[in-house]
């Protein structure tokens, strides 16, 4: 099964969304569902999706697990958390099935290191204890934290997000590639081949700018250690779905076809658990 491993959905009546912060998500700011991603879906033959956390709220993520429960694609949730919670536990288990990973917008704290604060890392272990993944949302400014994170912690299953969000409109690849292959050496990481689009310039991007970044990552992790995923709908804001898949595509078409089809799939359902942990799986 081809697994889309990273896409979100809001419905901006019931949940504001106050990352959306400027006219530059004008372009997305409306609601997305699981009937607007379905064709995208159906035509690229992909089965199953991991729908990812979008606010730090833990009224969406039961609003997210609701939608995982129903018919459709979706085989988990990586869902929001507070880590600082001493009851995070507790907190987890009130969840209830269907959870596979959680989330914060660790790129919006102002301590670059906010990864490695006790509390945080007390709170990486609880969801260790749990049996979930933490989903790093992070740029290069937070990399060595998330790297220290990853090291104190050895026990969590850790996926990268966006591969830590290279500037790619800047051209740049240091420090991040360097902090990419330190990360890439601890075996409890994985990364996500997403968002690499809108880190580059939105509307003048061409394949051949961001190749050499999905290049490192996969020659850095192996196929068997990365997860394709779309970020849709944010990826619209600088490429169709059809584009972002095309880019995957290219990157990994020097790949074997087992290769490919861990990347595409295999290698989120192995991270995530899908078909364990409550998580579904095609005709259940």
């Amino acid at each position: 099964m081809r697994i889309d491993a990273h896409h979100h959905l809001w419905d901006l009546g019931s949940r504001p969304q106050p990352w959306m912060d400027g006219p530059w998500a004008d372009p997305i700011r409306r609601d997305f569902t699981l009937s607007d991603l379905a064709p995208e879906l159906a035509a690229h033959g992909i089965g199953g999706t991991v729908l990812v956390q979008s606010s730090s709220s833990y009224e969406e993520t039961a609003e997210l697990l609701a939608l995982a429960a129903g018919e459709g694609p979706v085989r988990g949730v990586v869902g929001w958390a507070d880590l600082t919670d001493p009851a995070l536990g507790e907190a987890l288990v009130a969840l209830g099935s269907g959870l596979v990973g959680i989330r914060h917008q660790v790129q919006d704290e102002p301590d670059p290191g906010w990864l490695t604060r006790p509390d945080v890392l007390r709170g990486l272990r609880a969801v260790a204890a749990a049996g979930l993944v933490y989903d790093l949302l992070v740029t290069p400014r937070e990399l060595p934290a998330a790297l220290a994170a990853a090291r104190a912690v050895p026990e969590l299953a850790f996926v990268l997000d966006h591969a830590g969000k290279p500037a790619v409109a800047r051209g740049e690849r240091r420090p991040w590639a360097g902090h990419l292959t330190a990360l890439a050496r601890l075996p409890n990481l994985t990364c996500k081949l997403s968002g690499l689009v809108t880190e580059a310039d939105w509307a003048t991007w061409r394949p051949r700018q961001l190749l050499p970044y999905a290049h490192h990552v996969l020659d850095t992790f192996g196929p068997d250690r990365v997860l394709f995923g779309s970020d849709w709908p944010v990826c619209t804001l600088a490429a169709r779905y059809d584009g972002v898949v095309a880019l995957a595509e290219s990157a990994t078409r020097r790949l074997t076809a087992a290769e490919r089809a861990a990347v595409f799939g295999e290698t989120a359902a192995r991270v995530y658990g899908i078909g364990r942990r409550g998580t579904r799986q095609r005709g259940e």
